[in-house]
């Protein structure tokens, strides 16, 4: 018989993650609306649409001049109670003193009414002249009083002006990128009205994705376990790229609706590959099988009896094997039994070989295929 020309591979022993792999869509970690916190003319903008801002970067700024007034004139107010408080003060001082000689004076007149020297009429003039004067400075410190509690509203009224300054300067809240500006320079803006721009958070960046229910015990123990289940993402428009992140949220409840459970995984994106409302290819990691033996999948037949490989003795010739198969892995798939690591199989040419036939291995281009 003719020896018959095919190409072959190893068996081999490898780990093999057990993934899941469903559709996702990116979204913005953070998404923050710039409103203005005062009202003015929107006198300058200190970006450009789509440029990646820092927190705390200056975006707009607001007509300060009127703030500017209202500061001075809270500052004017309360050098005016700080005046009035040294005013009234002294009038304290001058009202205790008098009514401290009027007590003085009335307490004579007692003992020299007790003694016949004055009339009774001079006591009480002399009492009601102290209850005057002790009267008149109650009056004062109640408008002591007065004075200082203005002056706290005043003092109130500064740090609000000064706040209000600050906020004519709206500076980015969040790191991310700015979207379209709503609102150009020379526009009255009113306080938390529209918003002057959209950013979002990029990095980190989150993706969202559904997976059936039927794995919620296997992520759960998982997570359960304080392991961190890995997640990968490809660009349906670049698939040779990927993004490694890490599932980080679990949803409360499964979709009666659909059997799913709702799945967040957080991704560093630092190179900017994930875009907000992007459609994407993830991959979630449940568990790795260790040391799985694995063959090419090409070599793997369908027949009646189920599935088969042709094995390669020794002496080239070549047997059908039945092999029971697990879960497939790029284009390998896990062999549960039938073949052992280091043995030889087919991976093109089956159609011209049968059991006990001769084969001599070649390279697989010039049987008009492609590497594995």
């Amino acid at each position: 018989m003719p020896v018959v020309p095919v190409s072959v591979a190893k068996v081999s022993q490898e780990s093999v993650p057990t993934d899941l792999k469903v559709v996702g869509t990116v979204e913005a970690s953070a998404i923050v609306q710039a409103k203005s916190e005062v009202a003015g003319e929107l006198m300058a903008v200190h970006f450009t649409e789509g440029q990646n801002v820092a927190k705390g970067d200056l975006l707009f700024e607001i007509d300060p001049r009127p703030y500017d007034d209202a500061l001075r004139q809270a500052l004017a107010a309360v050098e005016r109670d700080k005046a009035q408080i040294v005013q009234a003060e002294a009038v304290l001082a001058r009202d205790k003193a008098t009514a401290r000689f009027a007590q003085s004076d009335a307490e004579r007149q007692a003992e020299l009414n007790k003694s016949g020297l004055t009339p009774h009429s001079t006591y009480d003039q002399a009492q009601s002249s102290a209850d005057a004067a002790n009267a008149s400075a109650r009056s004062t410190l109640a408008a002591i009083d007065t004075a200082k509690a203005a002056l706290d509203a005043d003092q109130a009224a500064v740090e609000r002006a000064r706040l209000d300054l600050v906020y004519c300067q709206i500076r980015a809240p969040i790191s991310g990128r700015t979207g379209n500006l709503l609102v150009h320079a020379g526009n009255l803006v009113k306080v938390n009205d529209v918003p002057l721009v959209v950013i979002h958070q990029v990095s980190p960046i989150f993706v969202d994705f559904a997976a059936p229910e039927q794995y919620l015990g296997a992520i759960r123990r998982v997570a359960g376990e304080g392991r961190k289940l890995a997640v990968r993402v490809e660009s349906q428009d670049d698939p040779g790229r990927a993004a490694n992140g890490y599932l980080a949220v679990i949803d409360n409840t499964v979709d009666a609706a659909t059997g799913t459970i709702h799945l967040k995984a957080t991704f560093e994106n630092a190179d900017r590959m994930l875009w907000p409302g992007q459609f994407v290819t993830a991959t979630l990691t449940l568990d790795t099988i260790q040391n799985a033996v694995v063959a090419p999948a090409e070599a793997v037949q369908s027949g009646q009896q189920g599935y088969f490989v042709y094995a390669v003795k020794a002496d080239n010739h070549v047997e059908i094997r039945p092999v029971t198969t697990g879960r497939a892995w790029g284009a390998k798939v896990v062999i549960e039994s039938g073949l052992r690591p280091g043995e030889t199989v087919v991976t093109d040419g089956q159609m011209r070989i049968f059991p006990g036939a001769q084969i001599v291995p070649v390279d697989p281009a010039k049987l008009g295929t492609g590497p594995l």
